[in-house]
């Protein structure tokens, strides 16, 4: 199989081209604009196998994206390039809507134009899998769970992004045959993640002594999921799933922010006897809630384990305790980003709505 996949220096896009060169034996072609979450050094693993090329190109330049797809003639588009951070959407919307919406129109339009190329054989096989979030659908209260006919009501410029562009890929299915598949996926976390995150930032808050940040009072509710499980899943939904059908994908571990901020700072004590900073919870630092920030996300996977066979294979405990044993030994990933791109400042503060009026809606 040969994969072109888009946004592969980022966080789950090199654990695809690692998982997807390294043990499943495909061809992938990566294709990354290498904005400032890209990292190159994510794919030491794989960056000299024959059966690994990458391209710097932007999603939204058509020209550039149509000569890849002739040139590397893929049986499937695995699309990931996002931008992808909810505090960076509410600072400046217009990059999330430039790259998010118009980046897979333009993909899309070159991914159609290769599929009517192809064989009737090759046709049949193609997929154009969009990778989506849990944020689509919005906030949900105490219980219950999404599904995969849960209504989109995307709360942040970032959740409205990724619901256009799911409808998109829905739009060039119905319209024009496109063989798509869409997957939506809960909170990642594992390896290589970019420290504007929550688990990554923590990690290094901690490891440094300084103020861990937790948003309003911590009781925000995740769905976490090992990223290499996420990436199977994308794996078996491109091998396996038919054409048009959608899935959502969670870990079925459900935790507060705060108490996964807790559970870090439980494992560094462990791991790290000599810190000075120990205990590490005594860094925690509540500060103003995010503008716009859903309750609760929590993810049903029936439908995929029941149709794909496919599971988790990390609990969060397992997941998480291999997330900061990675930190703790690869300084040399993160180091240069913590030094010399990104420090752990707060972002994602701005807010128009006016200080008189309202409420927001309870989960907002």
């Amino acid at each position: 199989m040969k994969v072109l996949v888009t946004g592969g220096a980022g966080f789950i896009g090199s654990a695809v081209c690692r998982l997807f060169v390294g043990e499943v034996n495909a061809t992938v072609l990566n294709v990354d604009k290498l904005t400032y979450a890209a990292n190159l050094s994510s794919l030491r693993a794989v960056e000299s196998s024959p059966r690994y090329a990458f391209r710097q190109a932007d999603i939204c330049d058509r020209q550039a994206i149509g000569a890849l797809m002739r040139e590397f003639d893929p049986d499937a588009v695995l699309h990931l390039a996002a931008e992808s951070h909810v505090d960076r959407s509410i600072d400046g919307p217009a990059d999330f809507i430039k790259t998010n919406v118009e980046g897979t129109c333009v993909l899309l339009e070159a991914a159609l134009a290769h599929w009517q190329r192809l064989p009737a054989k090759r046709a049949a096989q193609f997929r154009f899998h969009n990778v989506s979030t849990d944020e689509v659908f919005g906030s949900l209260g105490a219980t219950g769970w999404f599904t995969e006919t849960t209504r989109y009501q995307p709360n942040s410029p970032y959740s409205a992004s990724k619901a256009a562009a799911d409808h998109l890929v829905r739009a060039w299915r119905e319209t024009f045959g496109l063989p798509t598949v869409i997957s939506n996926c809960s909170n990642n976390y594992g390896p290589c993640h970019f420290p504007e995150k929550l688990i990554p930032l923590t990690i290094l808050k901690a490891l440094h002594g300084e103020p861990i940040p937790v948003y309003g009072k911590g009781d925000n509710v995740r769905d976490w999921l090992y990223v290499e499980d996420h990436v199977r899943a994308l794996f078996s939904i491109l091998n396996e799933a038919p054409a048009g059908e959608s899935y959502n994908l969670g870990g079925d571990a459900e935790r507060t922010n705060i108490d996964v901020v807790r559970a870090i700072c439980r494992l560094l004590d462990e791991m790290l006897p000599g810190s000075p900073h120990r205990p590490h919870e005594r860094l925690i630092t509540f500060v103003a809630d995010r503008p716009g920030h859903d309750r609760r996300y929590a993810m049903d996977a029936t439908k995929i384990r029941r149709e794909l066979g496919w599971k988790p294979r990390e609990s969060f405990d397992s997941g998480l305790r291999k997330t900061v044993s990675w930190y703790l030994a690869n300084r040399w990933w993160w180091e240069p980003i913590w030094s010399q791109r990104y420090r752990g400042e707060r972002l994602g503060t701005r807010s128009d709505r006016p200080a008189e009026g309202p409420s927001p809606a309870p989960g907002r």
